[in-house]
């Protein structure tokens, strides 16, 4: 039984470099970052060190990177940090309908407690309107988020375009990078962007540890007390080997950007060309827009995702129905759904996303699986 792999938006395998990385800090840094001896010292410049690799590979400062336990503690310390900072008025938030879960329950959250929340609407192919995003933003807006690639269906956000608009308004910036870092070009410093998050575990670093990226000069309030630890932002003691691994990571991710996105969008090209010509009627969801260049979420005619996904499984080979954090959900993906597919197609899509270990000879083999299941069911 063949064992492929193309869940890459969900969890990457971690690199042997990064293991590598890790192992030697497990094993000889026994001091905390913040003790002031010798021990101490040893551990704070390996924190320093991993900090100004991620930095390099995001392009910002190192004092702009704040570590955290991964992308859902950076978007709620984004979203909560500036909302508590607005003062005694309600704060007023724009997002997107297809936002990650981490941004869109954060917020169900936060106007639960008296914010209010504007959910800009997107197209068919997924993408939303600058201009819609320019409308929803009010005096009391504290914050627009939208993340710079979506997790389901890899479709790109133009961030520049809304970061420009919220540049000219006055109003702070943030973006869910998570699935964008180290697939795609990113530079914090060029773009109008003020707060950006991202995550190991998803280019080939340990899970729990990721960062918001915060401009400097930003006011943002630590949503936790017990310790003056990444500027008084995120108390608590580093995670050590894992800043360690996500900056290796994040070095290894960046050098490999350009050979590894061609080979990818040549490897998912290949997929969706084979699926279709295999099921006729099969749905490309994204097609016509920029996506990132690993992912392909294909609704298939007549199937069941979950059924889909569970044959496949059984042939070794493992893909998703769209958000790991979403998985076991029983209602279809909303993201689908906001493009406006019916709840049967959006239930009849699964997500394939490919990565570092991907093959042609992998692709071509999952093109010989999926006829064989889909008759089955």
């Amino acid at each position: 039984m063949p064992s492929i792999y193309l869940d890459y938006n969900a969890t990457t395998p971690v690199r042997e470099a990064v293991v590598e990385r890790m192992t030697a800090c497990l094993a000889g840094a026994p001091g905390n970052p913040s003790s002031r001896h010798r021990y101490g010292r040893d551990a704070e410049n390996l924190r320093e060190t991993a900090r100004s690799r991620v930095a390099g590979a995001a392009g910002c400062r190192p004092a702009e990177v704040v570590f955290t336990s991964g992308g859902t503690e950076a978007d709620n310390l984004a979203l909560r940090g500036l909302g508590s900072s607005a003062g005694p008025r309600p704060a007023h938030f724009v997002t997107a309908v297809t936002e990650h879960e981490a941004i869109l329950q954060t917020l169900d959250a936060l106007e639960e407690e008296g914010c209010r929340v504007t959910r800009v609407r997107v197209d068919d192919g997924g993408r939303m309107d600058p201009g819609d995003v320019a409308a929803a933003i009010g005096e009391d807006t504290v914050l627009v988020t939208i993340m710079a690639a979506n997790n389901e269906t890899g479709v790109l956000a133009p961030l520049a375009e809304i970061g420009r608009i919220c540049r000219e308004r006055g109003v702070p910036f943030h973006t869910d990078a998570v699935q964008f870092f180290g697939k795609m070009p990113f530079r914090f410093d060029e773009l109008p962007i003020d707060l950006a998050s991202v995550s190991s575990h998803k280019i080939g670093g340990p899970k729990g540890i990721g960062a918001l990226l915060v401009r400097k000069g930003l006011l943002i309030r630590a949503q936790q007390t017990g310790g003056g630890q990444e500027r008084g932002i995120r108390p608590g003691t580093e995670n050590l080997p894992g800043i360690v691994g996500f900056g290796m990571a994040s070095e290894l991710a960046v050098a490999a950007l350009s050979d590894e996105g061609a080979r990818l969008s040549e490897l998912r090209d290949r997929l969706e060309e084979g699926i279709r010509e295999l099921f006729p009627g099969a749905r490309i969801n994204g097609e016509g827009v920029p996506r990132l260049p690993n992912t392909a979420n294909v609704s298939f005619p007549g199937l069941d995702g979950e059924s889909l996904l569970i044959a496949l499984d059984l042939e070794g080979v493992a893909v998703s129905t769209g958000a790991a954090c979403a998985a076991g959900a029983s209602e279809p993906s909303h993201v689908l759904v906001a493009m406006g597919r019916s709840r049967a197609e959006a239930a009849g899509s699964l997500r394939f996303s490919l990565g570092s270990g991907s093959t042609r000879s992998e692709v071509e083999e999952v093109l010989k699986i999926l006829p064989k299941v889909a008759s089955r069911l």
